[in-house]
């Protein structure tokens, strides 16, 4: 089962939704960078569960341990484990699922890999698995910003009602995590209705990173623009990714598509902040879309084990929209690709940037 991501800035994410405690191991994390304890918490705090009323009332106060590779709050250049123990599982609430494969989970496909599946909240497939990526993107998120570069998110889209604004500080100040205040309202609203219907709904999460200098990022077989992708199609419940202008540019013409570079500022950047598979000093935006929640309280027919369906109510606390939460760690995961862009160009051109 692969749990490793990365090359030169690499990290494994281990541990169950309902086992002990879940956390991440970061080899490669170069020595002598301030590793800061509270940011970490502060990152994980946003991707925790019972943040308000749209997301699940699962309580878990996720307090990070470091355990290792961090002394006098510096980095040693040696392995970084950090564990987040779990403290209210409620396994039992799974105990109508041990037979039954839910539909719109993994459940089927894990069985059909392994022959066994931990049916007790998902296993490795449930999202509270992203929590070490939040406590790994963290420490890069602290490394990046030695060299200037800085990483905004936010809940750009709930089912049709779409954000128009960019206000990043905003998305910090709603519970849907929505950088413009009138659309966070009418999400929150469509999300409130799902609910209390026992149902879900998606949306699209924004992710930019700015301040990347041009340069980051391999062509051909290994563009930034590929792994971007990869990382973000890697967070459960993603199933779309764009960059930039992304699919709206199909339906443009070149001449209103290209990005007019004056030598000190792009006029527009469709690329993306990309170009060629490498950074080219523009913004770098991605764009993820996030399918609606697939544990909901609606009675759905599911199929049994041993032959036949039934119908079952999924019983548990789920989110709604799971799009607030997955914006921390969607830029988790631009900065997981970046630090690694980054030690890769370090070690091309011997220099810090």
């Amino acid at each position: 089962m692969s749990s490793t991501f990365g090359e030169l800035f690499k990290i494994t994410t281990f541990g169950e939704s309902h086992g002990g405690g879940v956390g991440v191991v970061i080899d490669g994390m170069p020595p002598g960078f301030a590793v800061d304890l509270a940011a970490i918490q502060l990152e994980l705090d946003r991707r925790r569960p019972g943040q308000s009323a749209i997301t699940t009332q699962r309580q878990e106060a996720d307090r990070v341990e470091i355990l290792s590779g961090v002394f006098e709050g510096v980095s040693l250049g040696s392995p970084i484990a950090m564990l987040v123990r779990n403290t209210d599982q409620r396994s039992k609430d799974y105990d109508t699922l041990k037979d039954v494969f839910r539909p719109g989970h993994a459940d089927y496909a894990y069985f059909e890999k392994y022959s066994l599946r931990d049916h007790r909240g998902g296993g490795r497939s449930s999202g509270r698995e992203t929590l070490g990526r939040v406590a790994a993107g963290a420490i890069a998120k602290g490394a990046l910003a030695t060299v200037g570069v800085h990483i905004v998110g936010g809940t750009v889209r709930v089912a049709d009602v779409e954000a128009t604004q960019r206000d990043w500080p905003q998305a910090e100040m709603n519970p849907v995590r929505c950088p413009d205040a009138d659309a966070a309202r009418m999400m929150q609203s469509v999300i409130e209705k799902a609910r209390d219907e026992r149902d879900s709904v998606g949306g699209v999460v924004e992710v930019v990173a700015r301040g990347v200098p041009a340069g980051w990022g391999d062509p051909t077989m290994d563009k930034l623009d590929a792994r971007l992708g990869a990382a973000m199609l890697s967070i459960p419940a993603t199933k779309g990714v764009e960059i930039g202008g992304g699919f709206g540019m199909s339906r443009l013409r070149g001449s209103e598509t290209n990005d007019v570079f004056d030598g000190e500022r792009y006029e527009t950047n469709f690329a993306g902040g990309i170009s060629g598979g490498i950074s080219n000093g523009n913004e770098i935006v991605v764009r993820v879309a996030v399918r609606p929640a697939t544990s909901i309280g609606k009675t759905q027919k599911m199929a049994r084990k041993d032959g036949g369906t039934e119908m079952v109510a999924i019983e548990g606390r789920h989110d709604p929209c799971i799009c607030p939460r997955v914006v921390p760690v969607a830029e988790a995961m631009l900065a997981l690709t970046l630090m690694d862009a980054w030690l890769h160009q370090r070690a091309l051109r011997g220099r810090e940037r």
